[in-house]
């Protein structure tokens, strides 16, 4: 997923959870910690939840798998900004952004889905990622060697799974080397929509005027990098406009970055709060693949997502209205016990294993296939090379304070005996 696929701390209630307010529950301390026992009791007590603001949270497995392939909840920013104007308070705030970000492949509807998605998707073919594999080896490496010789402990965060999907799509698409630092900026603070949201509109509008430069430069001196394909995939087709260059581009590079990191973190975490399934791994590493599957479906990045009902529907046995919102919880339906055997379990091989951590149907998240291969490569680098890894004496877990997302500060790790 990118930042643009949910809207990063948004805000259903202030204050304490109220009993028998299911979805405020969500919002608490507890929760920011575990939410998976606040999903089990919504799946258990109403799982198609409508909130004191009017907000339907979705948390089976069955119904949110067909709402995201379902045309009558639209993922169109218009229809969004409309919904989030339309509740007023601190949620209104957040229609600015949905407007900003304007519409970029991620936040429309077909017809234009599908045609941006196809000029898309000749960035990211699997053949292409897959070449990827020896140099995001090297990148791993190089991190790794670094946080080695830096100390007996690392930040695996700050160290690694930050750091790796930046150098990655840096490459990828040919951003200089000096200008890294202040993207890597930009992603950050757009990223943090429930600390500042005018500081993270401040940082689009920026992201955005580079952008703009880059493709201007690439025009001028076209070169071997992604934003040089997509300008040249313009000149054949004259139906990508400026703007929707400019777009695609933006989804394209920020495709991932956070969702690779914490996919990282989160799986790290994971694996060392349950040694026999490191132990597995450790013993075959062929298990990587799979691994990384189950790592993200255990405890998920992106645990909700948003949807816009555009033409009235029922679900669950209540009827969703047109212009009302609706909150899809892959964390919850990656942990729905109808779906999963014995979901709360950690298990490198588990069959089947059809999670949702990465969407599914027209807007499955185009970024899946190369977040999932730098964590195989930075998670069995990780086990192969350091056979002391573990959790840093005295270390606490402290997690970014937005529900939707499943994101460590930091994650605190020794390497050493």
């Amino acid at each position: 997923m990118t930042s643009t696929d949910t809207l990063d701390g948004a805000r259903d209630t202030a204050g304490p959870a109220r009993p028998g307010d299911l979805a405020a529950a969500l919002f608490t301390p507890e929760a920011r910690r575990d939410p998976y026992p606040f999903y089990a009791r919504m799946r258990r007590e109403d799982p198609v939840h409508r909130s004191t603001q009017g907000i339907w949270y979705l948390t089976r497995y069955a119904d949110v798998e067909a709402a995201l392939g379902d045309p009558r909840l639209s993922n169109d920013r218009d229809r969004m900004t409309r919904a989030y104007t339309a509740l007023g308070g601190d949620l209104k705030a957040l229609s600015r952004l949905t407007d900003r970000l304007g519409r970029v492949m991620t936040n429309t509807d077909p017809p234009d889905h599908a045609r941006l998605r196809k000029l898309a998707n000749r960035a990211f073919t699997a053949r292409r990622v897959e070449a990827l594999r020896d140099g995001v080896q090297r990148i791993v490496d190089h991190l790794v060697d670094e946080a080695v010789a830096a100390g007996p402990t690392m930040d695996l965060i700050e160290a690694v799974a930050s750091p790796l999907p930046m150098s990655v799509v840096c490459e990828l698409f040919g951003i200089p080397d000096e200008d890294r630092p202040q993207v890597k900026s930009w992603f950050q603070r757009f990223g943090r929509l429930a600390e500042d949201i005018d500081e993270s509109e401040a940082a689009i509008e920026q992201y955005e005027e580079y952008l703009s430069g880059l493709i201007r430069q690439r025009r001028r001196e076209p070169g071997d990098d992604l934003i040089s394909a997509l300008v040249a995939t313009q000149a054949q087709d004259d139906r990508l406009t400026d703007s929707e260059l400019l777009s695609t581009c933006f989804v394209l590079i920020t495709a991932g970055d956070e969702t690779t990191t914490h996919l990282i973190g989160n799986g790290a975490l994971a694996l060392l709060r349950h040694p026999d399934q490191l132990a597995r791994l450790r013993a075959d590493p062929h298990l990587i693949r799979d691994a990384v599957e189950e790592l993200a479906r255990y405890d998920t990045v992106t645990q909700a997502i948003v949807r816009v009902v555009a033409q009235d529907l029922e679900i669950g046995g209540r009827t969703l209205r047109e212009g009302e919102l609706v909150y899809l919880f892959l964390g919850a339906t990656n942990r729905d016990p109808e779906r999963f055997e014995d979901p709360d379990r950690l298990d490198l091989s588990r069959p089947g294993n059809r999670h949702l951590s990465f969407g599914h149907g027209p807007h499955f998240c185009l970024g899946g296939p190369l977040a999932k291969l730098q964590a195989e490569v930075a998670v069995g680098t990780l086990v192969r090379r350091l056979p002391e890894l573990r959790l840093a004496d005295g270390a606490e877990l402290d997690w970014r304070p937005n529900p939707l997302q499943r994101r460590l500060c930091t994650l605190p790790l020794a390497h050493r005996p």
